[in-house]
């Protein structure tokens, strides 16, 4: 194991005295970085929060600041040119894009069937 020697102001040394064998565990989830930032997480669970409607689900899909991105990283990932990051960037958005055709494919049923008379 590499040991590591870092100033640290007083108050933080404390703090990290208390966490003791933790540290490198907390280390490395500090530099665990989320695929995407975290407004267009928020995007998605206020939507989903807000108990749409079945058309407004149906209606649901990307703003278009994340419309962009994604035709970036997919011209790039056409282009052999995606770094690890925007691999990941682009799987996650996978995820969230499954996600979303569950959530409308759920709906379907609501907005297909007819109103019983």
């Amino acid at each position: 194991m590499t040991q590591i020697i870092l100033e640290v102001p007083e108050e933080l040394s404390e703090q990290l005295s208390q966490v003791g064998s933790r540290l490198p565990e907390l280390l490395a989830l500090s530099l665990q970085q989320p695929a995407l930032p975290a407004h267009i997480y928020r995007y998605i669970l206020n939507f989903i929060a807000s108990n749409p409607t079945p058309e407004q689900i149906a209606a649901f899909g990307p703003t278009p600041e994340m419309q962009e991105r994604l035709r970036t990283l997919l011209e790039r990932s056409k282009a052999g040119e995606l770094t690890t990051q925007e691999c990941l960037e682009l799987d996650e958005y996978d995820r969230i894009e499954h996600l979303v055709i569950m959530l409308k494919a759920g709906s379907l049923r609501y907005l297909t069937n007819s109103p019983s008379t």
